[in-house]
C-alpha cells in the first residue's frame, strides 16, 4: 500500500521511505518528556489505495490473518439524515487550560453545521451537571445563539462526575424518524468505567455515542471502550491547531448514512475465529479491521450491511498477503480485550475467574501484559557499593501538557512556606504578648 504522508502530529519524527517498502520512524529527539500521547499517522496514495488490504502470518500450526475493508468513501450530499445531537462537555478542573479551549472550539464548530432539519441539546458537567434545555430543541437561530452564549461561558473547575451528565444524555426520548447521536468531549479523567460502561450498555438503545478525546493525554482506554459500546467512534484531538480538521471529520461522518447490520459469510465448512465478533456500524471514511485466528484462513469473505434501508455487500477476494509477523500478539491483544469486556458483566465468582483465567492463559501464550500479567526485568549489573547505604526518594512525574496543578489537584503542596509562615505568626504573637506584659507593668 503505497503511503502519500507518514506524520507525528504532537513529535518531531524523522521518516524514512526504505527502497524495501518499509517505513522507519524515530523519535527527532533522542529524549522527550513522557507528558502527552503519541501518535503516528499513515495516509495512502490516493490513486493507489486500494479497498482492501490483508495481511497472514503462520505460527505454531496456526493461520493469523488481519483483514482492512475500506468502505465506499464519496460523500452522497443527498443522503444527508435528519438528527437528534446531543452534546456532552466536561468542564472540570482536569480540563483546565487547553483542554478546555479545544472542548469549547470543537463544540462551537459542531453548532455551526448543524441544519434546520436537526435538533440537539448541550450538557455540561463536573463535579454537578447543567443541561441547555430540557428537551432537544430545534436548531434555528435562536435556540443555536442560546448554545453559544452557553459554550462561550464555560470555565474548567470542579471535580469530574461524569454519570448523571451520561445518563442524562440517555434517557431522553427520541423522535421517531430522526438519527440519535450523542457525542462526549472529555479527557476521561474518570476512575468508575466500569459503572459508566453498564450505563452506556443498558441505556443506548437505537442511539450511538461518539467520543472525542481532548487534552494531551486523555484517558484513551475510557474513551475507546466507550465509542465501541455505544457503537460509534474515538476521535482524537491533542492539540489547538487540530480542532476545525478533526471535528470537521467527524461531523462529515456524522452527516451520512453508515453502514449498519453487518455480518462476515465465510465459504462452507470454513472453521474460523473473527475478532470482533460483533461488527461495528462504519462510517465515511472509517476502514474496517477484522482479525482472523484458525487451522486454514478461507479464500474468500462476503462483508454483508445496509446502507440506509438498501442492502449493501461486497466480497473479498484473500489471496496472496504480506507476512508480518505481528498479527499473533496482536490477536492476543484483541482476545483478550474481549474477554476483559466479558469480566465487566460478569455476574458470578465462577465466570469471574473463567474468564480471568483465560486472560493469563491468552497472554502468557502471547508473551503480552494484561491486567493479570507482567514482564519483568531483572538488572544484575551492580550500581552501588557495598558500603553505601540504600537512598530512599519521591520519583519526579510529569503533568500532561497543559494541565494545571492547581486546578486538577487544588493548591499544590510547595504553594507556600507554610511551616516557615506558621513560626513567623508564633514569633508574633510571642512578641505581642511580651510587648502587652511590659506596658502592663510600667502602668502599675
Amino acid at each position: 500500500m503505497p503511503l502519500a504522508a507518514v506524520t507525528g502530529p504532537y513529535h518531531a519524527i524523522e521518516h524514512t521511505n526504505e527502497s524495501t517498502g518499509f517505513h522507519r520512524v524515530r523519535l527527532a529527539r533522542d529524549t522527550v518528556p513522557a507528558d502527552r500521547d503519541f501518535e503516528l499517522v499513515w495516509r495512502p496514495q490516493s490513486d493507489s489505495a486500494p479497498n482492501a488490504a490483508w495481511f497472514v502470518q503462520h505460527k505454531d500450526d496456526l493461520q493469523y490473518g488481519l483483514l482492512m475493508v475500506v468502505p465506499p468513501q464519496k460523500r452522497n450530499a443527498s443522503a444527508r439524515i435528519a438528527r437528534e445531537l446531543t452534546f456532552v462537555i466536561d468542564n472540570s478542573g482536569s480540563m483546565h487550560g487547553d483542554s478546555i479551549a479545544q472542548a469549547r472550539d470543537a463544540l462551537l464548530l459542531a453548532l455551526e453545521r448543524l441544519t434546520d432539519a436537526d435538533r440537539f441539546n448541550v450538557i455540561r458537567f463536573n463535579h454537578d451537571n447543567e443541561s441547555l434545555f430540557v428537551q432537544p430543541r430545534p436548531a434555528n437561530a435562536h435556540n443555536l445563539a442560546a448554545a453559544r452564549g452557553f459554550v462561550n461561558r464555560l470555565r474548567a473547575r470542579g471535580g469530574t462526575v461524569m454519570l448523571p451528565a451520561l445518563q442524562q444524555a440517555l434517557s431522553v426520548r427520541t423522535e421517531e424518524h430522526a438519527t440519535a447521536q450523542v457525542v462526549f468531549l472529555t479527557d476521561g479523567s474518570v476512575g468508575n468505567e466500569k459503572q459508566l460502561f453498564r450505563v452506556i450498555r443498558e441505556r443506548l438503545g437505537e442511539r450511538r455515542l461518539f467520543t472525542v478525546g481532548i487534552g494531551s493525554a486523555p484517558n484513551s482506554f475510557f474513551m475507546r471502550k466507550a465509542a465501541e459500546y455505544g457503537r460509534g467512534t474515538f476521535t482524537y484531538i491533542g492539540k489547538s491547531g487540530e480542532v476545525m480538521e478533526k471535528m470537521s471529520g467527524l461531523f462529515r461522518k456524522l452527516e451520512q448514512l453508515a453502514l449498519t447490520d453487518l455480518r462476515i459469510e465465510l465459504p462452507p465448512d470454513t472453521r474460523l475465529a473473527m475478532l470482533p465478533e460483533q461488527i461495528p456500524d462504519l462510517y465515511l471514511g472509517e476502514p474496517l479491521l477484522l482479525a482472523f485466528h484458525g487451522r486454514q484462513l478461507p479464500p474468500w469473505i462476503t462483508l454483508h450491511g445496509r446502507l440506509g434501508e438498501r442492502p449493501w455487500q461486497t466480497q473479498v477476494m484473500l489471496e496472496g498477503g504480506g507476512k508480518n509477523a505481528a498479527l499473533a500478539p496482536e490477536w492476543g491483544r484483541r482476545k483478550i480485550a474481549q474477554l476483559m469486556t466479558r469480566l465487566h458483566d460478569a455476574r458470578t465468582t465462577d465466570a469471574r475467574r473463567a474468564l480471568r483465567k483465560q486472560v493469563v492463559d491468552t497472554a502468557l501464550a502471547h508473551h503480552l501484559v494484561s491486567r493479570y500479567t507482567s514482564l519483568v526485568a531483572v538488572d544484575v549489573t551492580p550500581v552501588r557499593a557495598r558500603n553505601e547505604l540504600l537512598t530512599r526518594h519521591a520519583l519526579k512525574t510529569n503533568l500532561p501538557k497543559g494541565w494545571s496543578y492547581e486546578h486538577v489537584f487544588g493548591a499544590p503542596q510547595t504553594a507556600t512556606n507554610a511551616r516557615l509562615q506558621l513560626l513567623l505568626g508564633a514569633s508574633l504573637v510571642l512578641l505581642a504578648a511580651g510587648a502587652h506584659c511590659r506596658r502592663r507593668r510600667a502602668r502599675c
